[in-house]
Order: C-alpha cells, then structure tokens, then sequence
C-alpha cells in the first residue's frame, strides 16, 4: 500500500534536520525533495537515500516547492511534511487503513521540549475539526491527488499557511476532510517557539482567521508579517547550538 502514498518534501538548509528525517521513512515510499539549499541538504539525500527518492533542484518558496512536488507525483495519495519533523514508527503502518475521502491529516507532537505545548495544539486542532474547520500542518497532511488537481492546489500568493487554506478550500468544495489523532508526527527543530510561544500562537491564529474569513487583504497574501524571517531564525539556531 505504500506505493500509494508519494511523500513531498520542500528543503532548505536543513542539513542539521534531514538525515533524522530520512531515517524515520520506510525505504519503498516514494519521496520528491524540491530543493532551494545552499548547504550540504541535497547531498545528504542523494547519499542516504538514494533510492525511490527524486531529487528536483529548485529555488523556490515552500508553497511553489509543495506545487512543484506535487505536481510530479502519480500516486493516488499525496503526504505533504517538512524536514523538521520524523515519523512515529507505526505512521506507515496505520495509514492505509486510515486513508478515507480527500483529505486527512494528524498531529504534530513533541519528544524532547514544548511537549506540553504541542499537546494542547493537537486537542486545539480537534477542537477546530469538530466545529467544521479543519486545522491541518503542512507537516503531516494527506490529500488525495485527484481532489489536489481538481481545486488546483495551493494558492501560490501564499508563502505560509498555504497548508490550512487548501485544506478549507478542499471542504468548502465538497471534499471530505478527516482528521486522524493515530496519524502522528515528532517537531524535532523548536527555533520559532524559541521565541516565544505566544508570538508563534498569535502569528498562526490572526493569518488563519483573517485567511479563514476571506478578510485577508491581497497585498498581505504573499507577507509573512516578519515572522519567518531568515536572519531571526538562524540568529535563534545559533543560540540554541550554543546550549
């Protein structure tokens, strides 16, 4: 059944994160990294993983490189993560009987810090998905590849919370969207709640509502608000290397 699922990967400089990610994939799933490194990201994967594994060298944003991912896949199922995260051992175990309608994503939790934090995001996000609007990561989602097609994909004016938009976009067509608590993925890299968990709740939760309601002005569309900023990011890599 894992030839079903084509797990699409957008990297860059993730030369710290990539091969814990790796390992945490069976060997047979077939996997599309679209790459926009400057570091050692791409030969990592060639070296560790060189099979069932394309490899697409492209600058691009993390919303163009998922479309691009995508938009090479031929399995029926489409699994969206990142580089920062790993598997929980039994994910691809469990997945093919969970894999039901259009849409189906799962929870991001912790092994090491913030777990608590993570904990009460997952029960957020079922909270979310009880009420009719499903809260999905980019991390840990799954669509059906001819549902993903039919609405388009992503919405490329996006450059964050691209993942949540189609999700909503998917139900509000019609789609059915499932959300699985079995279906669990481990956050490895914890720079942005470094600093500052309520900066990183608030940031995630006006984009949503204002994208949510269609209240989100076209000149915000293609803007992060400074959230994801290179310099801040690295500068708190750093910081926490020093540890």
């Amino acid at each position: 059944m894992l030839d079903a699922i084509t797990i699409i990967l957008p990297t860059r400089n993730e030369a710290r994160n990539i091969p814990v990610f790796l390992a945490s994939l069976p060997p047979a799933a077939p996997l599309i990294v679209v790459d926009a490194s400057t570091d050692a990201t791409p030969e990592l994967v060639q070296q560790i993983r060189p099979c069932q594994t394309t490899l697409i060298r492209q600058p691009a944003n993390v919303t163009l490189a998922r479309q691009i991912g995508a938009g090479l896949a031929q399995t029926p199922w489409l699994l969206f993560t990142d580089a920062d995260v790993t598997f929980a051992p039994d994910y691809f175990d469990r997945a093919p009987a969970l894999l039901r309608g259009d849409v189906v994503y799962g929870p991001k939790r912790s092994q090491d810090e913030f777990q608590s934090y993570y904990r009460w995001f997952s029960r957020g996000q079922q909270f979310m998905h009880r009420l009719g609007v499903p809260a999905a990561s980019g991390s840990n989602l799954l669509v059906r590849r001819s549902a993903f097609q039919a609405v388009g994909g992503f919405d490329l004016a996006l450059n964050c919370n691209e993942d949540s938009e189609l999700a909503w976009r998917l139900r509000r067509r019609g789609y059915a969207v499932h959300f699985a608590p079995e279906l669990v993925v481990y956050e490895r890299d914890h720079r942005r709640l470094r600093q500052g968990r309520l900066r990183k709740t608030a940031h995630s939760l006006a984009r949503g509502a204002l994208l949510y309601t269609n209240l989100m002005p076209a000149r915000w569309r293609g803007h992060d608000w400074g959230y994801w900023s290179e310099r801040e990011v690295e500068a708190t890599a750093v910081v926490s290397q020093d540890r």
